[in-house]
């Protein structure tokens, strides 16, 4: 795999910019310290577990848990986000 499960990333931050598209769909994420391209699942995954493209708009605050990738240090595949206090699992 291209990204580090042993080191698990906690990020909280605001939504800059977001895709729902095949093959996955993906944010921008801005912390205290940079921005992240965060990895998420098929929008179609998403949708079924409840995460509709209309909670991930610009602006919003999320936390996404998952992994580094190994060789872009700007990049993670995120395994949970949580949005408005409810936490998808997306793998």
């Amino acid at each position: 795999s291209g990204y580090d499960s042993r080191q698990t990333l906690h990020l909280t931050g605001t939504i800059q910019e977001s895709g729902y598209e095949h093959p996955h769909g993906y944010l921008r994420l801005a912390v205290p310290d940079k921005v992240w391209l965060v990895v998420l699942a098929p929008p179609s995954r998403m949708e079924n577990r409840g995460l509709p493209r209309l909670m991930l708009t610009v602006g919003t605050t999320v936390t996404v848990v998952g992994y580094p990738n190994r060789t872009d240090p700007e990049e993670m595949r995120a395994e949970r986000i949580t949005v408005a206090g409810k936490t998808v699992e997306l793998r």
